[in-house]
């Protein structure tokens, strides 16, 4: 990880980011600044925004207003170029899940114009990285919620990209393969990428990210290193705090044996 994250040029900068679904305004006026290097949190309830504001981010999703820039690349005045930077696995990813596993993660590297003796040898290695060799000739439709997880996950690391962007990435999948996906990722941050990763699950955020962003309603309630946005408290506990709505469960008294 670079260690001079605060100075570094972002890797990703978004600037004003809207979008309105009919009455309801999904995203509201979100701006954040991810330093390379870094492993981004983005954190929120159920229909935050998190979701939208990644897809926008990534050339998904158009947005009614705001910029979003990858290493300086605009994303929607030059979204060839900025896709190239980027490796994306979005929330309920759908993959041409008549393919193998294999064939999978070959066709999205021949896909971005990779060679194929490049290809085949990145394929074995994520494959074997991602503990997903036994079933590389498995064809996606069979694979578990967990293994699909895992093979969008090697499509969107095999051109080797600058900056990764995971919506929910550690859904579905067990305890093992989480741990080696923690691994990986950490390496990559490490080596100069970065990595921003949506997440419910708050204690795998603080123990992984050193940035985080906390979005409800489609707006940044907090932004900053991890240290700074929980304040003292557990990042779970800065969460409710910021984003409110816990029920003690008063009216339940018939579940009390």
């Amino acid at each position: 990880m670079s260690e001079n994250l605060q100075t570094a040029p972002a890797a990703l900068s978004i600037r004003g980011l809207f979008k309105r679904f009919g009455d309801k305004v999904a995203v509201n006026q979100v701006s954040l600044e991810v330093p390379s290097g870094s492993f981004y949190g983005l954190v929120g309830p159920n229909g935050a925004g998190k979701t939208t504001t990644l897809s926008m981010s990534t050339g998904l999703l158009r947005p009614d207003g705001g910029e979003v820039w990858v290493h300086g690349v605009n994303v929607w005045q030059d979204t060839l170029q900025a896709k190239k930077l980027l490796g994306v696995l979005p929330d309920g990813v759908r993959l041409f899940d008549r393919l193998s596993g294999e064939q999978l993660v070959t066709y999205s590297g021949l896909l971005r114009g990779m060679d194929r003796e490049t290809v085949t040898s990145r394929v074995k290695d994520l494959l074997d990285a991602l503990d997903l060799s036994k079933d590389a000739g498995t064809l996606v439709v069979d694979y578990s919620a967990g293994m699909t997880k895992k093979i969008a996950l090697a499509s969107a690391l095999i051109h080797a990209p600058r900056v990764l962007v995971l919506d929910e990435p550690f859904e579905s999948v067990d305890p093992i393969s989480a741990a080696n996906i923690r691994d990986i990722l950490s390496d990559y941050v490490r080596s100069g990428g970065t990595v921003i990763v949506s997440s419910h699950v708050m204690d795998l955020v603080q123990r992984m990210c050193d940035h985080v962003a906390v979005i409800a309603g489609g707006n940044v309630l907090a932004a900053g290193t991890v240290d700074q946005v929980r304040a003292g408290m557990s990042l779970e506990d800065r969460f409710v705090d910021l984003v409110g709505g816990r029920n003690h469960g008063e009216g339940l008294s018939w579940l009390r044996t």
